[in-house]
């Protein structure tokens, strides 16, 4: 992927992301949610370990790396994928994935918390902007109704956990490559997840031989296209074109996992989640700095013009 191209990588991921909700959804109705989580991240991160081999770019973490891979891990693989795995089979993937839209400004939130980033008046406001569209969103419910329901709470606890392991990320950096990282912390996190499940579910494993063929097929598209290949993508796009121009895009996987969840699983829409939609929207791309990144750049240019 170069840079003249990304742009196009990025809309393609935005696309696989927004469906992915369903197939997520798909899968957590078919199979015990934890235990299919666990062999889903476990396949996704052995494929991003297998890619570095080929690539010659694979070996093994320092005891220092697999501190940071573990703690990291329970925040980026455990939490987030517990808790989306949870969310999803007591709310809608609509309201799923409105919510998970929050992710680039709680990412904000946790830099300014952990990293001390600067609060700009442009992000507090689309900080305030975001959390009230999610508040239509969680109201909403899955019936329209104003009611929370406790799974669009699983949801926000499986965007924040996320959230705070970006910044994780930055603030124990290692030597390690982003892409190596990831596929580590997907093995690790895999086990985590499966022990997990063997105390909650006593005959997880047993209903992952009990599907049919097109839900394989969802389970594999999903850890191959959206985990693995995914994350590699939008990883390098952050290296290519910088967090805050990425973050823009994940406005994009708002609107099609709406309308994937729309069209392919006939989820009602409301007019509290089409609310939230925007307000979201409009908080991501001022609340994630990318309004801030994109005057700067600007100030930049013209400076060096004169």
């Amino acid at each position: 992927m170069k840079a003249s191209n990304v742009y196009i990588w990025l809309v393609s991921l935005m696309v696989v992301w927004g469906v992915n909700v369903v197939a997520l959804k798909v899968l957590v109705l078919s199979f015990d949610p934890v235990a299919m989580t666990s062999v889903r991240i476990l396949f996704a991160g052995l494929s991003v370990l297998v890619f570095l081999y080929f690539m010659k770019q694979l070996r093994m973490p320092t005891r220092r790396e697999f501190g940071v891979i573990t703690g990291v891990g329970l925040f980026n693989v455990v939490g987030h994928h517990y808790f989306l795995s949870i969310g999803l089979t007591v709310t809608t993937a609509v309201n799923a994935g409105l919510i998970l839209g929050l992710i680039p400004i709680l990412t904000a939130v946790a830099a300014m918390i952990f990293l001390r980033a600067r609060l700009t008046i442009l992000k507090f406001i689309g900080i305030i902007i975001g959390f009230a569209g999610v508040s239509f969103v969680m109201m909403a419910g899955s019936t329209g109704g104003f009611s929370i329901a406790i799974g669009d709470l699983y949801i926000f606890l499986a965007a924040l956990t996320q959230a705070i392991s970006f910044v994780l990320i930055k603030k124990f950096s290692t030597d390690m490559s982003v892409l190596l990282l990831t596929g580590w912390m997907m093995v690790v996190g895999s086990f985590f997840l499966g022990a997990i499940s063997l105390f909650s579910e006593p005959a997880g494993y047993i209903s992952l031989l009990e599907g049919e063929g097109y839900q394989y097929v969802i389970f594999f598209a999903s850890a191959i296209l959206a985990t693995c290949f995914g994350h590699m993508i939008y990883n390098n796009a952050i290296r290519l074109i910088g967090p805050s121009e990425s973050a823009v895009f994940t406005n994009l996987n708002l609107l099609f996992s709406l309308l994937s969840a729309a069209i392919l699983l006939k989820e009602q829409l409301y007019i509290e989640q089409l609310l939230g939609f925007f307000l979201i929207v409009i908080g991501v791309i001022s609340g994630s700095g990318a309004i801030d990144h994109w005057l700067r750049t600007r100030r930049m240019r013209r400076s060096e013009v004169q």
